[in-house]
């Protein structure tokens, strides 16, 4: 009889300790896993830390395709007319190491071998004649550029505004490379002639080729206007960056509306 009184007892005091244990680890498994036993499934996290943030500076509002549009093409035509100021005054292109006219490619053994003989120095008026006829032609650059900022569709606005921070210049480029080649390249071939750089290079070419007996030729009027392009771009690409990360710099309501939804 004593024997089974202790068992009763035993029982009684077990199941709510048992209880008591059960509950503990409901606590500690829901703490650590977020699973309530008592449900059966995963209670939903609140822990955001690892949530992707992505979109959370970009408050777009109510900014039409059009807008966006407009905005880009303003900042494009500030970044080319500034770009220009800089770039058509005497060394413009020279003494500015990003978009200085070095010797073509093709005719780098020109300059080694000018060099060995002791004609450096034309060597050297050979170059600076490149960029000065950079200096002069770019400054008619203006008007084509913006003709050709005008009539670009940009056909997602959108997606080059959210992009790099070069994403209009490079889809300028993209979309107007080749007009804006045919439409420059006769001011760079007057140019070349106005500051004497195509009777100086017609020398260095003939000395070179009388020195080796080679016959070496080449386009100086298509590989400035090319150069003076690209150092046009890379100016305007040098101010879209600025717009979008110096507010200082959106000085018009417009840029200021369109770049400052874009939060860096």
């Amino acid at each position: 009889m004593k024997k089974n009184y202790l068992i009763a007892v035993g029982l009684l005091f077990s199941i709510p300790t048992q209880a008591q244990i059960f509950d503990v680890l409901k606590s500690v498994v829901k703490d650590k896993t977020g699973v309530d036993l008592d449900q059966g499934k995963a209670t939903p996290s609140t822990n955001t830390s690892t949530t992707s943030t992505t979109n959370s500076n970009i408050n777009l509002g109510n900014l039409t395709s059009s807008q966006i549009s407009s905005g880009l093409k303003e900042a494009l035509n500030l970044g080319v007319k500034e770009g220009v100021q800089k770039l058509g005054v005497t060394d413009g292109f020279l003494k500015n190491e990003a978009v200085k006219i070095l010797m073509p490619e093709k005719l780098r053994k020109i300059e080694t071998t000018l060099r060995s003989l002791g004609m450096g120095s034309l060597a050297d008026q050979g170059v600076k004649l490149l960029n000065r006829a950079a200096e002069d032609a770019v400054t008619e650059a203006t008007p084509i550029f913006t003709n050709a900022i005008t009539s670009m569709t940009i056909t997602d606005a959108k997606n080059i505004l959210l992009g790099s921070d070069n994403a209009a210049t490079n889809y300028l480029q993209t979309k107007t490379q080749s007009q804006l080649f045919t439409a420059f390249q006769p001011k760079v071939k007057a140019s070349l002639g106005k500051v004497g750089a195509d009777t100086v290079w017609k020398n260095i070419i003939s000395k070179y080729n009388t020195f080796t007996g080679q016959s070496v030729t080449t386009d100086l009027n298509e590989y400035v206007t090319t150069e003076t392009i690209n150092g046009v771009f890379k100016m305007v690409a040098e101010k879209e960056t600025g717009i979008r990360n110096n507010s200082a710099l959106r000085t018009t309501s417009l840029l200021e509306k369109v770049f400052g939804a874009v939060k860096k």
